[in-house]
């Protein structure tokens, strides 16, 4: 019965762990609404030379925003980003904590 409740507390401690590292959409909206709409519009549709982001996933929004920030050209042109988007979103993404990256990611998921 002691390992039962044991196994139990840690797939819960995991669960937890899990869903804080997913990022917290209410605090995504917030950056996101004050730093991108401007950009990529109220609810991510794109407009101009600015790329629709409703529609992905979480983990492709991270990826790409570690890239721009990281400055690694080969992943960003193998998502087809790069060029004149990267001297725009390269000092964006600069100032971007994990957590931010995390939070933006959650939120713009939620956008279709």
């Amino acid at each position: 019965m002691k390992k039962l409740t044991v196994l139990m507390l840690a797939a819960g401690l995991m669960t937890s762990g899990a869903a804080m590292a997913a990022g917290d959409a209410a605090a995504g909206k917030s950056l996101y609404d004050a730093s991108c709409a401007s950009c990529h519009g109220i609810q991510a549709q794109g407009q101009g030379m600015f790329p629709k982001l409703a529609g992905l996933s979480s983990e492709r929004i991270k990826t790409t925003l570690v890239a721009f920030k990281s400055g690694d050209t080969a992943t960003l042109k193998k998502e087809g980003l790069g060029g004149p988007n990267s001297a725009i979103m390269a000092p964006n993404a600069a100032g971007l904590s994990e957590q931010d990256m995390d939070n933006l990611s959650a939120y713009i998921a939620t956008l279709k």
